[in-house]
Parts: C-alpha cells; sequence; structure tokens
C-alpha cells in the first residue's frame, strides 16, 4: 500500500459567515493523481487555496504526518506544497529563465546547490521554454504560459504538485498537450492535486477522483469507476465523441 503523503480531516472553510466548505476529509497518497471534479462555485478553488495556506480554514490538514493547518504559506511551500493558481499569476515583463528561477527561491534560500537541476528537467519537459528562455512571459500564448506556470511550480520541487484549471481558456491540441505532459509527470511519480473542468480528460489522468458539490463530496472512488457512474456521465462527461 503507497504511504499517506496528505491526510486532510474534517476541513471548514467560511467566506466570512457564510460556510463554503463542510467537514471534507480525504487522504493523497505518494505517487497519486487526485482529482477534484464539479461544477463553479462548488468551491474546487477554495480548497486549493485553503490547503496552500492562502485563506483560514477549520480541520487538520497533515502534510508526511507533520500539522500544517496553523502554518504560513512559505512554510508550507519549504514543506512541498506547490501550487499552480488559475490565472497562473506569471511576471509578464520578466523573461521565461527569471520566471522559472523565482520558482527555485525557497530551494536556493535552503542552501541546495542542485536546484539547477530542476531547470534542466524543466525544459527538457518543456522544449518550447527553453527556445522562449529569454523571451517575456507575458509575450507568449496561453499554452505556453500554462507549460511556464507548471514548470515554474515544478522548479521548487514539490512533494505535491496542486493544479487548478490547468486547460482552461486553451484550444483543444494544446489541452491535449497539457495533459499529456500530467501523464508524463504522474509516470515519473510527481503527486498531483487536479482541479479540472475538463472532467473526460481528468478522469483519464487521474488515480482517484471526488466529485465537490455544494462544499461536500458528492462522490468519490478510483478515477476509473466515476468515469462509468451514470451521474457523472450524465452531469460532467456527456455522451463520448
Amino acid at each position: 500500500m503507497k504511504e499517506t503523503l496528505l491526510r486532510v480531516k474534517d476541513l471548514h472553510v467560511a467566506y466570512g459567515k457564510a460556510e463554503v466548505l463542510h467537514g471534507l476529509s480525504f487522504d493523497l497518497h505518494v505517487g497519486e493523481v487526485l482529482t477534484i471534479i464539479g461544477p463553479n462555485g462548488a468551491g474546487k478553488t477554495t480548497l486549493l487555496n485553503s490547503l496552500m495556506g492562502l485563506m483560514p480554514m477549520r480541520g487538520e490538514v497533515l502534510l508526511n504526518g507533520q500539522p500544517i493547518q496553523d502554518m504560513a504559506l512559505e512554510s508550507r511551500v519549504m514543506l512541498g506544497l506547490s501550487l499552480v493558481p488559475e490565472r497562473r499569476e506569471l511576471f509578464g515583463s520578466m523573461p521565461v529563465h527569471d520566471n522559472l528561477l523565482l520558482g527555485a527561491y525557497s530551494r536556493m534560500r535552503r542552501g541546495e546547490r542542485n536546484w539547477q537541476d530542476e531547470l534542466e528537467y524543466v525544459y527538457r519537459l518543456f522544449p518550447r521554454l527553453k527556445e522562449r528562455s529569454r523571451q517575456k512571459a507575458g509575450t507568449l500564448s496561453g499554452g505556453e504560459r500554462q507549460m511556464l506556470a507548471v514548470g515554474r511550480a515544478l522548479m521548487a520541487k514539490p512533494s505535491i504538485l496542486m493544479l487548478d484549471e490547468p486547460s482552461l481558456g486553451l484550444a483543444p491540441l494544446i489541452v491535449k498537450e497539457i495533459f499529456s505532459i500530467l501523464a508524463k509527470l504522474k509516470s515519473e511519480g510527481v503527486t498531483i492535486i487536479l482541479v479540472e473542468q475538463n472532467a473526460r480528460a481528468a478522469l483519464q489522468v487521474a488515480d482517484h477522483a471526488f466529485v465537490l458539490e455544494m462544499g461536500e463530496f458528492g462522490l468519490q472512488g478510483p478515477a476509473t469507476q466515476l468515469a462509468q457512474d451514470s451521474r457523472v456521465i450524465d452531469t460532467y462527461l456527456g455522451p463520448s465523441k
């Protein structure tokens, strides 16, 4: 049985007095891809932001057995959490290369000497980023910006890579390329939490899946099982083409 890397127990998150997430609990194992699908407004992004320490929450979050729910964002990054937000939040006036270096900042602070190995890895994973290493991030295409956002997160050599809607706004061919890269990361043992509205693609790459509706998990199970569930098909997949 795979080692439990992240354990979330009874997670509650509220905006003021309005509770958005209602007692979520789940485990994430080493090397696993866990996907969370659901409608807009269900709380998917809120879940990622609370795990990252970007908003207050109640409950318990254990990373490698260590409680992190009271830690600041910077401490969570140092322990191995990395988030690629929906808006990517790149530094558009800075070159691709410099954006990637910012991703390794926590490793530089720790005095790691081999962080540059990750730069070569990212360039092998995304050859286009190497071709455009001196180009300003703001001039990249949407797909290239998404690749840069993922590459920057990988520079931290995270124990868990969290992705918020990586296919949003991208052309179908680019979406296919992004999910091909996620499959490659999975094959290399990267542990991933994937929030994605493209449920069909997400379920194909994931090991385990949750359906988040109205702040609660309505369905959960192996991704292959949920992909065959009639409710998931009717609500999120539709007839296959």
